[in-house]
């Protein structure tokens, strides 16, 4: 096969230089090279660093801050002290902070202390918006299964509501790799398939950074993802490499600009699917 290089691309045929086009890697986002500054002093008692003005292992709290307390949950899953807690299991809970996608009040239902789905009612989202954040939420397909592939326990749960990681019983179900249990629907596929039988709680733990935009909505800093899939992890930084939105049976969509803040949402998609447990952690950019 010719190799496609720019300049050979022109020495073969349009459908074979299409081919080879389409064949090359997307570009990946570049590591930030940028080196503090560091400065180095000899000194009797060894040697001091200082990066960008602050001396390692500096014991002065008021040259070098100590982090924020936040007090973890009592138990693993629990929210933190700093979170935001979207779902606790009540119906109070479930009024305030949730809505149809036009802001009304949503058709979903609380059954023992989960939001499920309910077929026709339409995509829930949060009335909170949100941009970079940590996420934990927790699932659960149907104890009875039925379908099989796409047709089985199929949700999904969207950051800004535009970017998914799919909810899909993914228990000895196949279908494609790009559309299972912790995929970036369309883009990117779990590392592993770390998925719990039918009925069982799921628990999805995510690092969201938002993608960032200029004036003319052209993308400057493309989305990634970090989540955790029962605590396997299954996406290590991703680079969401465009939208997640359906396109046909074999696209994606595209980018397209939009606010800094958005809803968090959670699809009907004709399946009871269960959620509880919903905590948010907001992100610097």
């Amino acid at each position: 096969m010719i190799k496609p290089t720019l300049s050979n691309l022109k020495k073969v045929s349009p459908a074979i230089a299409l081919t080879a086009v389409v064949a090359m890697p997307v570009a990946s986002a570049h590591e930030d090279l940028t080196k503090p500054e560091i400065k180095v002093e000899k000194k009797k008692d060894g040697l001091y660093m200082y990066i960008d003005g602050v001396k390692v292992h500096e014991t002065d709290t008021t040259k070098q801050p100590l982090p924020k307390v936040v007090t973890p949950g009592a138990a693993v899953g629990a929210p933190p002290s700093d979170a935001v807690v979207l779902f606790d299991g009540s119906e109070k809970s479930f009024k305030e902070n949730w809505s149809d996608t036009k802001g009304g009040a949503s058709k979903w239902k609380t059954v023992d202390g989960a939001m499920e789905s309910v077929r026709g009612a339409g995509y829930i989202q949060s009335k909170a918006k949100f941009g970079s954040c940590q996420l934990h939420i927790e699932w659960a397909s149907p104890a009875q299964v039925k379908g099989n592939g796409q047709g089985r326990g199929n949700s999904g749960v969207f950051l800004m509501g535009n970017y998914e990681i799919q909810v899909l019983d993914s228990f000895k179900n196949q279908t494609y790799a790009d559309g299972q249990a912790g995929a970036l629907y369309g883009r990117s596929k779990p590392l592993v398939n770390a998925s719990r039988g039918p009925g069982e709680w799921q628990t999805y733990d995510v690092i969201f950074h938002r993608p960032l935009f200029d004036k003319e909505g052209k993308v400057t800093r493309r989305a990634t993802f970090t989540v955790l899939h029962n605590g396997v992890l299954i996406q290590d930084h991703t680079i969401l490499s465009g939208g997640t939105g359906w396109r046909g049976p074999h696209a994606a969509s595209d980018y397209k600009a939009h606010a800094d803040k958005l809803p968090i949402s959670m699809q009907d998609h004709g399946n009871p699917v269960r959620f509880r447990n919903v905590w948010v952690r907001e992100l610097k950019d």
